[in-house]
């Protein structure tokens, strides 16, 4: 399996399936019908798309525009980036400062906005709001499922096959430990920064 068999299940599950639950199941049956290097393939190709999104500027990106600053969050936040496809991961990863622009983000940001279009929100359907929120954890456990449908073993050994191939994860970020993200950091408190780096999430927040 190459990044280009990666991507097209990524994006084939999305299309194949309606909900989040069903697509975790849908890869999860893909994956579970090939061999067991083709799942390892797969989970390498995961924490190496996974390792590209852990990075201090698209951590900041999700920090100002969601008002969210949890780890863990920020993780599976990079799981639903990858949901969206690669052309939309790859350009936001490359800019995080892009993330602003995305259909998906307008929609969700416009349904936090008060007086006229609160009643939006209220009217959506509490179902539909959890699967668009802007995280996807389960996605992330696929390979792990599979591997361990196919082996019958330990989902441990998934990840240390990936360490015998020499591809670790950025993933999950423990700073006592010293996983941080990636790339110079940088005060979040300092607006001249921020509207550096980040001009059109800038512009959005002055709005």
């Amino acid at each position: 399996m190459d990044v280009d068999d990666f991507w097209d299940l990524i994006e084939r599950s999305g299309r194949e399936t309606d909900t989040r639950r069903a697509r975790v199941s849908w890869l999860v049956d893909e994956l579970s019908r090939r061999p067991v290097e083709e799942i390892i393939d797969y989970h390498i190709w995961w924490t190496t798309t996974q390792n590209r999104g852990c990075t201090i500027d698209l951590y900041a990106a999700y920090w100002f525009v969601f008002r969210m600053g949890s780890l863990d969050g920020f993780e599976y936040f990079v799981n639903w980036l990858v949901s969206l496809g690669r052309e939309t991961f790859e350009a936001v990863t490359d800019c995080p400062d892009r993330l602003i622009e995305l259909p998906q983000v307008l929609h969700l940001l416009e349904l936090e906005k008060p007086s006229a279009t609160s009643a939006k929100r209220w009217l959506q359907d509490p179902e539909q709001m959890r699967e668009e929120q802007p995280e996807f954890d389960p996605l992330g456990h696929v390979a792990y499922h599979a591997y361990e449908q196919v082996t019958g073993q330990d989902p441990d050994g998934l990840g240390e096959a990936a360490d015998a191939r020499g591809v670790s994860g950025g993933f999950p970020l423990v700073p006592a430990l010293g996983n941080v993200p990636h790339g110079e950091q940088w005060d979040f408190d300092d607006e001249q920064e921020m509207a550096r780096r980040l001009p059109r999430i800038a512009r959005y927040r002055d709005q």
